[in-house]
């Protein structure tokens, strides 16, 4: 997989005439040297169902006169450009209006995308109807006929349906449809099944051709669904309702998994299927070194106009990204995430606990939250699932709900065993049943406390504020000491907001009585007794993330890396094994919400950022110098082990590279 990807949208509707009719290859291949482009991925099919090229397995576009697919093929290959192809799996319209009983139904009977053929919209086919061999044939044909350097397959994942196909599959199987779990089991059966044939499929021809099957969000600690895959393509448009927390998320996860992976952004100003739509060059300066930092490739979106001519405004404003990515990629290849914390990931955690399928599909911000403090408190983190080696790290992040299982609660003891720490919040640390901690943290459960919001009074001076009674609007939890210290306590207001007892515009104010201990620490780490994560995702309260901010402190005294960022800079540490090197990345941006659209424009340049490293490798360090311009750093290595440097001068996205003898 390459660093300079472009995925080129193609959903062309019947009622537009002339298909095609202005694509050149010359100025198909300019447009791709003017964005610096090495990967493109062409169409087969389209979400309207039509064949971009002659088909027997499908139908032509009615408007297109030739083979555009295979003339984009042969342009791109020409100029050394690869070509993965795509073909929209789970929509086929042309195809929903002549087989509707294919679709996926909910319990009112309703169809997925838009629920009736009277709202203008796509409609998704259920892959365990008669669909999925006509799906199989037409991409057997593109492997067949096509020099194709990969496949695509959209709108395809874990569905619940209850089209007559899945319910007469889980009534043949003693099941009931109306029960819900049931319901789930089957569509995790049927995406797995439909992913197998499509691998059986394509390697019948080319053995090991890479696929990926696109759901928009790849589930935390579902290895499983993930692994069907051949790599990842983590589709996060910040501009398009995922925004810029989006991406580290999902990266800083995947990354994990040893996976090559790509970061799938858009040219657009806000996201698919908008023409005529440009984001400023920053914005795309910037996403694409996102990516870069986190150990992925990129990959932007356009879409072709229908007339088949490449917009030659949107080729220069993803050249200006791809000519910075193309300069960097030398220090971005093979490389892996060097971290001291890890983030158990609240959805990982439910998807892997017994009887936590009623959780799964419960709100879950704690993951975004924890994303959010750790990259605003430049820490070095991961977000992990329960597969992952824990001693491979300092701090073990429960955000907010995690619960605890006779499996977990081992493997996290053997963690504090070996010297790690834990940081658990909310409900964190409680069992399954939830009426219990099941970690040793220092304290018993009480039960949730019936006052919300209610206060909290650090024993310690939190960040650039002083010790204060802070109001905590999420639930809290009553605990008592069992072995651990308070480094703060619960205060409750007067009485809780009600038609008969009310005070002031918002809430009651605290009645500034301690009622037990809200921050606990003890051997085995902290325990904070709100959900901290999850409400500074909803509301970005600064106490939250101070009180966070010095929980680490406290737990992790020499962190990986230090350095005087801004908050929302953004820094990351990549190791690349065979060049015997670290990559510092340093980046910084100020994305402003403009309407409904979180926007990238004025980038203001930083000076004299300092960093400071603890490096895991014991082998002294050579030399520091910046890239791609390779300019030399002076560096000071301290006697415990630590580097520290400045970065004179930071743009954008600035590249420390650390050299070891």
């Amino acid at each position: 997989m390459r660093f300079r990807q472009i995925h080129l949208d193609f959903h062309t509707s019947e009622a537009i005439p002339g298909i095609g009719k202005e694509f050149s290859r010359p100025q198909f291949q300019s447009m791709l040297r003017t964005g610096h482009i090495d990967s493109v991925t062409v169409f087969s099919k389209c979400h309207h169902g039509w064949a971009y090229h002659p088909s027997e397995a499908n139908e032509i576009h009615p408007h297109l006169s030739f083979d555009l697919l295979g003339e984009m093929i042969t342009a791109a290959h020409e100029i050394g450009v690869l070509t993965p192809v795509y073909l929209s799996a789970g929509l086929d319209e042309k195809l929903a209006r002549r087989h509707p009983e294919w679709l996926i139904r909910d319990a009112e009977d309703r169809t997925r995308w838009v629920q009736d053929f009277m709202t203008p919209g796509y409609h998704e086919f259920c892959l365990g109807t008669p669909y999925l061999d006509i799906l199989l044939a037409q991409i057997h044909e593109v492997v067949s006929r096509y020099d194709a350097d990969g496949i695509f397959l959209d709108i395809v994942g874990v569905r619940k349906c209850r089209c007559q196909y899945c319910v007469a599959a889980l009534r043949a199987a003693g099941q009931d449809p109306r029960d819900e779990a049931a319901v789930i089991a089957l569509g995790e059966q049927t995406y797995l099944n439909y992913a197998r044939r499509v691998r059986e499929t394509i390697d019948a021809v080319k053995p090991g051709l890479p696929v990926y099957h696109n759901n928009g969000h790849q589930k935390r600690g579902r290895r499983d669904l993930v692994l069907v895959n051949s790599h990842l393509e983590l589709e996060s448009l910040p501009t398009g309702g995922w925004g810029y927390d989006h991406f580290p998320l999902s990266a800083r996860y995947a990354q994990t998994l040893g996976m090559d992976f790509l970061g799938m952004t858009g040219k657009f100003h806000t996201s698919w299927g908008e023409f005529g739509g440009y984001k400023h060059p920053n914005a795309l300066r910037y996403e694409a070194a996102l990516s870069l930092a986190h150990g992925a490739k990129c990959s932007i979106g356009d879409q072709l106009h229908p007339s088949g001519l490449m917009d030659e405004a949107t080729y220069a404003l993803i050249g200006t990204a791809y000519a910075e990515v193309k300069a960097k990629e030398q220090w971005c290849s093979g490389v892996q995430s060097v971290a001291d914390i890890a983030v158990l990931s609240l959805e990982a955690a439910r998807e892997a606990c017994p009887g936590g399928q009623l959780l799964k599909g419960e709100r879950n911000l704690a993951d975004a939250g924890a994303v959010r403090i750790l990259s605003e408190g430049h820490y070095l983190y991961d977000i992990v699932d329960t597969l992952t080696n824990f001693t491979a790290y300092k701090v073990l992040i429960l955000p907010d709900e995690v619960p605890v299982w006779p499996e977990l609660a081992a493997a996290i003891a053997a963690f504090t065993a070996g010297g790690g720490k834990v940081l658990a919040t909310g409900r964190s640390g409680l069992n399954a049943a939830g009426d219990a901690f099941a970690l040793d943290l220092g304290i018993s459960w009480l039960g949730a406390n019936p006052y919300r919001p209610s206060y909290f009074r650090p024993h310690f001076t939190p960040g650039a504020l002083l010790p204060a009674s802070y109001v905590m609007y999420g639930e809290g939890q009553l605990v008592e000491l069992d072995g651990g210290f308070s480094l703060g306590h619960l205060e409750n207001p007067y009485f809780n907001r009600d038609i008969f007892t009310f005070s002031s515009h918002q809430h009651t104010p605290g009645a500034r009585k301690d009622n037990g201990p809200g921050m606990i620490e003890s051997e085995g780490g902290i325990y904070i007794a709100w959900d901290v994560f999850s409400e500074y995702a909803d509301g970005g309260h600064l106490i939250l993330k101070d009180i966070v901010l010095h929980a680490l402190s406290r737990l992790l005294p020499q962190p990986l890396l230090s350095t005087n960022l801004p908050a929302r800079g953004i820094t990351t540490l990549q190791y690349q094994q065979a060049e015997q090197r670290y990559v510092n990345h340093l980046l910084y941006a100020a994305p402003v919400l403009k309407g409904r659209i979180e926007a990238i424009e004025d980038i203001v340049p930083l000076r004299d950022i300092s960093v400071s490293l603890r490096l895991p490798s014991p082998s002294p360090v050579r030399r520091v110098y910046l890239a791609p311009s390779k300019i030399e750093l002076p560096f000071t290595a301290g006697p415990e082990g630590e580097l520290t440097y400045t970065v004179p001068y930071l743009e954008n996205h600035q590249m420390a590279v650390i050299e070891l003898a």
